[in-house]
């Protein structure tokens, strides 16, 4: 039995008395936010629980029409993986190579603890009291992001970004410039988002046919 068929076989419950027993031990993760890279974008996930063959995970909107994706964890890991089964806003899906589970779990390793970050691009408007400048988001996470802006900006500076709300619509959030590398910025918002707000926000940015219905 292969892997995927493996997997899809766990999905559907318990067997029968005198059944064989599930091909893998499973490991349950409470609220491990995760990242679902695919060929439509980059999208936040919550892993549910996960096995030697497969992982389980929930979405805040529809999953990507995709075959094969790549679980990035936030700490640098990044697993393989190809879709099983969907309904709703769930997903699960098979482990393209084998892993470590325990090390997938603890995130052990070489890979240092870091929030969850998603590479979109996209255009803003950066104010400060003074000027109005049009920037590039390279980068963005619930706490912050990276922007490309030919203003002079000042470390700690407190700047108001205007970008795009979850209806598509203009917002302007407030945040304060933490680093700067030549034309290239890094700041963190004072507000910072929910992960289901994180979530659809990336999502309306690269597909917003996931979040309908």
């Amino acid at each position: 039995m292969d892997k995927a068929a493996s997997f899809a076989r766990q999905e559907d419950g318990p067997e029968p008395d005198g059944a064989e027993q599930r091909v893998a031990p499973r490991f349950t993760l409470l609220i491990r936010a995760a990242k679902l890279v695919s060929a439509q974008g980059e999208f936040v996930c919550v892993i549910r629980d996960v096995s030697e063959t497969g992982v389980s995970v929930r979405l805040f909107h529809a999953l990507p029409g995709c075959h094969d994706f790549e679980l990035h964890m936030p700490g640098g890991a990044v697993y393989q993986i190809v879709r099983v089964w969907n309904r709703d806003n769930e997903a699960g899906f098979a482990f393209a190579q084998t892993v470590d589970v325990e090390q997938l779990i603890n995130e052990s390793g070489d890979y240092p603890k870091r929030g969850l970050r998603l590479g979109l691009c996209f255009p803003v408007r950066v104010s400060t009291l003074t000027q109005t400048s049009e920037a590039v988001v390279e980068n963005l996470s619930q706490q912050g992001a990276r922007f490309e802006c030919d203003a002079l900006l000042a470390i700690d500076q407190t700047v108001r970004i205007e970008a795009p709300d979850l209806g598509g619509m203009l917002r302007e959030v407030r945040a304060k410039v933490r680093w700067r590398r030549g034309q290239h910025y890094g700041v963190v918002f004072d507000d910072t988002f929910t992960l289901g707000d994180f979530a659809r926000l990336a999502a309306r940015l690269q597909a917003p046919a996931l979040l309908e219905g």
